[in-house]
This record gives structure tokens, C-alpha cells and sequence, in this order.
């Protein structure tokens, strides 16, 4: 599979028109065509559902756009970090996850130091940013503990997380000034997906996960939280940092009591390969916070 073609087939699954996708390319469209019916014979599956108007990807056309990004995005860091050898040291450092006042502070601190230096950041939830850690398109990904060691190393970050509950001002629970241990044993919670944040709630509320009353999930926070929260479908748990521009819109919070804060990781692969700028990131916070 040529990583040429892999470039072409993600240029179609963005434009989602073959003929655009052709011109961004600067190919002509039969040569594109065929390009991608080859890709297809070679895969023995079929990637493109082709409509009059538009272009759409079949199951394993995601899959295919998924992986692709992947090895695209791993391809230019390689080439990336091997051009980068020169006294000066520079070179790419890409962090998924939160960003943490002490993540963003070391960052800049570096930069500084080299601005040869540049940063790419990933927002998303822990599952897609490990296995961007995993796939190694991602240098290191910032978390709430807790982390799997027998995966990954880590380096525990002074910054906290406070959790508490969203909720609309006419709910019962909106007339307290915090959140008890009984209160979330019984309510319907929107919750993270993480299974290990939802295990370290349920340690706080002295119950099972499977006693949690989960109406629903979520990965991220964005800007769909104050709709969601007014839909009444439950009670919304997370931390206060996440949710404060947020803040207004007939919503309000109410942290938990006995207060629960969770610590942030800085978390990488065992047994890494990182280039020189990763291996400094590395090192200036380190010697920031150790």
C-alpha cells in the first residue's frame, strides 16, 4: 500500500467528491479513479459508496480514513524528526488530552529556551488519545490518574481536578451547597466513559460502579453541556475545571462532600522513542515539578 495513495484516498474522504479531491491534488480525475478502484482491488474491500453528488465511506472506508491519518501523520513526524539534526535544538512535541497550567507553562518555558521548537495538541477524550499514544502519533497524553502502569510510565502533575455536579437550578439537589455520598448513590448520572474514573467515584460514594445510577456517558465536554444538562436526562458529574466557561445558561454546580479532587499525569509509552525536542519536553518538566 503506497503512502502516496493513502494520501489520495484521504484527500477524497475530505472533500467527499472525487473530482474536487482530484483538483486539491493537482491529479486529473480518471487517474484519481483508478487510483482508488486499485486501492480497493488491492484491500479486497469496498471503500466508496459513489453518489451523483457525493462521495461517502463505507464501513471500512472509516476504518481505512482512521488508520490512514494515522500512518500519514506518524510518516511526517519520522521525516520531521529526522531532518531536524542541527546544533539548534528543534523538532515537533505532540501531547494529547488536557492541557494543564503546569503542561502549558513547561511548554512555553521550552520554547523559549528553543524556539526551533514546535507543539501540536490534541483534544479528546483518554480512550482515542492512548491509542494515538499507542500508534505513537502522539508523544504523551495528559490524564487523570488513575493510570495503567503495566502500559505506561508516568509523572504526576501538582495540578488537581475538583469534581462535583451540573444541574439545572429547579432540581431538588440545587438547594444544597453540596453533593453527599447518598445524594449520588441515587440519583441518574451522566458520567465519563473511563471506566477507571467511574471505578474511583464509585470508591468515593462507598458503593459498586454497577450500583451507580448511569443514565448516560460522555468522552468530552464541549459546547453541547448546557442543552444537555437542561434535557433533565440526568444529573451531569465532572470537574469544575472543565465546565467554568460553560457556567450561566440556567445551569449550576455543586461539589461533592466530602471534596474528591483528582491529580493530573503526564503519562508516555514504556520503553519510548522520542525524538530530542519530546526527550527535552520530558526533561523540563521534570526538573519543573520533581
Amino acid at each position: 500500500m503506497d503512502i502516496r495513495v493513502l494520501r489520495y484516498f484521504l484527500a477524497v474522504a475530505r472533500e467527499e467528491n472525487i473530482t474536487r479531491a482530484a483538483e486539491s491534488l493537482h491529479i486529473t480525475q480518471p487517474s484519481l479513479s483508478k487510483q482508488l478502484m486499485d486501492l480497493e482491488q488491492e484491500l479486497g474491500k469496498k471503500l466508496l459508496v459513489r453518489g451523483k453528488r457525493k462521495v461517502t465511506l463505507t464501513e471500512n472506508g472509516v476504518l481505512l480514513r482512521k488508520r490512514a491519518d494515522e500512518i500519514v501523520a506518524l510518516l511526517e513526524k519520522t521525516e520531521q524528526e529526522i531532518g531536524s539534526e542541527r546544533k539548534e535544538l528543534s523538532g515537533e512535541v505532540a501531547i494529547g488530552g488536557m492541557f494543564t497550567p503546569t503542561v502549558l507553562e513547561t511548554a512555553a518555558a521550552l520554547r523559549k529556551k528553543h524556539p526551533g521548537i514546535q507543539y501540536h495538541f490534541y483534544s479528546s477524550d483518554a480512550t482515542d488519545v492512548t491509542e494515538r499514544l499507542d500508534h505513537g502519533s502522539l508523544d504523551f497524553a495528559v490524564l487523570l490518574e488513575p493510570v495503567d502502569t503495566s502500559k505506561y510510565e508516568y509523572i504526576s502533575l501538582p495540578d488537581t481536578s475538583s469534581w462535583g455536579v451540573l444541574m439545572k437550578p429547579d432540581c431538588p439537589l440545587a438547594g444544597k451547597e453540596a453533593v453527599e455520598r447518598e445524594d449520588l448513590r441515587t440519583i441518574p448520572l451522566v458520567f465519563h466513559r473511563r471506566a477507571g474514573l467511574q471505578q474511583r467515584i464509585a470508591l468515593w460514594a462507598q458503593t459498586d460502579p454497577e450500583h451507580l445510577h448511569i443514565a448516560a456517558t460522555y468522552n468530552v465536554v464541549n459546547g453541547s453541556l448546557v442543552p444537555f444538562v437542561k434535557s433533565g436526562l440526568g444529573y451531569f458529574l465532572t470537574t469544575k475545571d472543565l465546565i467554568e466557561p460553560e457556567m450561566g445558561g440556567g445551569i449550576c454546580f455543586r461539589p461533592l462532600k466530602p471534596p474528591l479532587e483528582m491529580q493530573y499525569a503526564v503519562v508516555w509509552k514504556r520503553y519510548p522513542v522520542f525524538s530530542k525536542a519530546a526527550e527535552a519536553f520530558l526533561k523540563q518538566l521534570a526538573d519543573r515539578i520533581l
